[in-house]
């Protein structure tokens, strides 16, 4: 029984084995020859399993001194391979190194954990170690300039106004293109002040420069500066000389672009249709002129208007004191001697004559309720008619159509004479 379980045994291993995943790790450098400081060596890894991937592979991190390493990106690139009669499938990432000194790299093996299907879980797999040579360009040691396989520079100029003027601006836009170079690593061509004009820098657009795949081919440089005319006249914006280094020869090369020559015009703005002409045809008048004088009456009045809003509370507390001594005033006329001999020149010339009023005036004028009081205040022929007008009134022989008596002749109270007062003797008779 036991040699044939163990015979059993022996014919399923192999099934066994036959039945887990396969998972294999290559690596190369791109290029694999000595590189330029500053020049891009790509470090591509290749994970391949017979099978398929079931989780993203988990990818280690790559530091290197004297060196700028980065890392692969998001997208990996799928591969169909057949090894050793087998088909694999697998993703290749890039590590993007740039030496920064001339020296021997060491790159060590790196450890990346991928989750292949039909399996029993996560593998742990290792790369390679690999090394590249880093060497120093010819040229001046003092001199830095991106490397790259090629690189073109090319401008592109607008202008805000043609023709030109002062006041307006131009704007000159230069983009570098740099296959097999870092962005980050181009630097920015020199942007020269011009006498004159007034120069705005706008911050760089540095970005990866796409194959349209997914990938990466270099880098990609837009600069852009604006120039803001002063005064009219003759202007050049100088050429500007790019220099670079061949990432294969080593050999430093030089890209140009001319320079801009352009005139500008004084300042006339004119505008493009008539406001006036608009206006009356709309039936308004096209233009409202306001005189100085008008204009600086409206402003004292508007200054008035604030200053009593301001103190209106002060001017209504004035405006009823002068209506309380304008009463007291009206109220000292209507009892004063005066205001009496008034009404009674008026009662007297009625038909028939009133007397309520000369007795008024009498007690204001002499202080006495009795017409004899004002006697020795009136002239003589005064005394008689006012005698006559009484006898003609209440005598023997009333005369009826006598009942009015003109007392426009009397003396005004400012011009009668004074009484004497008595102040000893008897008192009259008969009163």
């Amino acid at each position: 029984m036991k040699p044939l379980l163990a015979a059993l045994l022996v014919c399923l291993s192999p099934l066994a084995l036959a039945g887990d995943p396969q998972v294999r790790v290559e690596q190369r450098l791109v290029p694999d020859t000595p590189v330029l400081v500053g020049a891009t060596v790509s470090l591509e890894v290749d994970l391949l399993v017979d099978t398929w991937f079931t989780d993203a592979p988990v990818l280690p991190t790559l530091e290197l001194p004297d060196a700028v390493v980065g890392p692969p990106g998001g997208e990996a690139q799928h591969l169909n391979q057949d090894i050793a009669g087998k088909r694999f499938f697998g993703l290749r990432y890039r590590y993007q190194i740039i030496p920064q000194v001339a020296r021997r790299f060491e790159i060590p093996a790196l450890a990346f954990k991928v989750t292949p299907g039909q399996g029993s879980g996560a593998l742990m797999v290792s790369s390679q170690p690999l090394a590249f040579q880093a060497r120093g360009g010819a040229g001046n040691a003092g001199e830095a300039q991106p490397v790259a396989r090629t690189l073109t520079l090319t401008q592109d100029i607008q202008r805000s106004h043609t023709p030109l003027r002062a006041g307006d601006s131009i704007t000159r836009r230069l983009r570098i293109e740099a296959p097999g170079a870092q962005a980050m690593l181009l630097q920015a061509p020199e942007l020269a002040e011009v006498e004159g004009l007034k120069r705005y820098v706008q911050a760089p657009r540095v970005k990866p420069l796409s194959d349209g795949r997914g990938g990466t081919l270099g880098g990609e440089r837009e600069d852009t500066v604006s120039y803001v005319i002063g005064a009219a006249g003759h202007y050049r914006l100088p050429a500007i000389v790019y220099s670079w280094r061949d990432a294969a020869s080593g050999e430093v090369h030089q890209v140009r672009v001319p320079a801009v020559d352009f005139d500008a015009g004084a300042l006339s703005y004119q505008a493009p249709f008539s406001i006036s002409e608009d206006l009356r045809a709309l039936g308004h008048q096209a233009r409202i002129r306001v005189g100085e004088r008008w204009l600086l009456l409206g402003g004292c009045l508007l200054a008035f208007a604030a200053l009593a809003w301001l103190v209106r509370a002060k001017l209504v507390a004035l405006w009823r004191q002068f209506q309380r001594w304008r009463a007291r005033r009206q109220q000292a006329w209507h009892d004063s001697p005066a205001y009496a001999w008034k009404l009674a020149r008026r009662q007297c010339g009625q038909q028939p004559a009133r007397l309520d009023a000369l007795y008024l005036w009498a007690r204001r004028s002499s202080g006495r309720y009795t017409l004899a009081s004002v006697r020795t205040q009136l002239s003589g022929a005064a005394e008689n008619r006012l005698l006559a007008f009484f006898k003609s009134r209440y005598g023997n022989d009333p005369a009826p159509g006598l009942v009015t008596i003109t007392l426009q002749r009397l003396p005004p109270p400012g011009q009668r004479r004074q009484m004497v007062a008595a102040h000893h003797g008897l008192k009259p008779l008969n009163p």
